[in-house]
């Protein structure tokens, strides 16, 4: 009878509005357990609380293998992309406490597979990794869109920030902004000195998505261009940099795990 009900509420819900819904649970646990600092440019997560509340992450991820193909394509492009970006970071974080305590998510897996070649996530009528789950379907030329690398966190300190709270179709390109500023905000790990602009190793291992085409960008200059002064970067020190020639070098990237127990120790 419960199943025949929430068929019925299905059949009768608009699309994204069952769709959004079906994160509400993901929404509660990062409320709960992300804590943000220095205004959402870093996060930590509390991975002791999550196992605490196992059970309710286990519901959420059947929730989202219950979800077909064919259902997943009557959503918006927007739905479908806040869906695949949140399944990826609440896969990211059960793999993370099928192994925890860890001191990062590389001492996951083995020489021959990374944590991120590891084939464990039921998504989409399919057995999927990581990997796939960003670089075949989120990274897709359905979506085009270079944003995500703020979105999708891999459990690490020199990840962007895990948002405290889930994606959603409706706001998701408020929500997309609103990370990539952030984290371009985060001084520690984007910043210009002695007209040398420090940027995330991020732009350098995706460099290809700011230059597909989203919003007319046609290169990562012109992205970093319009994003650089909404992060408050001296508009000077820009211009000086622009001037000298735009060269980018890549700041280090930390995999330490971004566990709220340990951010004493992986204080920046």
């Amino acid at each position: 009878m419960l199943k025949k009900i929430l068929l019925i509420l299905i059949l009768i819900t608009p699309p994204a509005v069952y769709a959004d819904s079906l994160h509400h649970s993901w929404d509660l646990l990062l409320k709960a357990l992300v804590k943000v600092q220095d205004n959402g440019g870093i996060s930590s997560v509390d991975y002791q609380g999550f196992n605490t509340r196992r059970a309710e992450l286990q519901s959420y991820l059947e929730q989202l293998a219950a979800v077909s193909p064919d259902t997943f394509d009557t959503w918006s492009t927007q739905t479908r992309l806040a869906f695949l970006i949140n399944a990826y970071n609440a896969w990211t974080i059960e793999l993370i406490l099928r192994h925890y305590p860890v001191d990062s998510i590389k001492d996951i897996g083995s020489w021959f597979q990374s944590p991120w070649e590891i084939r464990f996530i039921p998504l989409l009528g399919k057995q999927r990794t990581l990997d796939e789950i960003e670089h075949q379907l989120i990274r897709s030329d359905i979506f085009r869109e270079p944003r995500i690398h703020f979105a999708v966190n891999c459990a690490s300190i020199g990840c962007p920030a895990l948002l405290n709270e889930a994606y959603s179709g409706e706001k998701l390109g408020q929500q997309l902004h609103g990370v990539t500023i952030r984290f371009l905000a985060d001084h520690q790990r984007n910043y210009l000195r002695n007209r040398q602009l420090y940027l995330s190793k991020i732009f350098r291992w995706y460099k290809e998505d700011f230059e597909r085409g989203w919003q007319g960008y046609e290169s990562l200059q012109q992205f970093l261009d319009d994003h650089l002064p909404q992060a408050g970067f001296n508009i000077k020190a820009l211009r000086q940099w622009q001037n000298s020639g735009r060269k980018i070098r890549y700041s280090d990237y930390d995999w330490a795990l971004n566990d709220i127990s340990s951010s004493g120790k992986n204080a920046r």
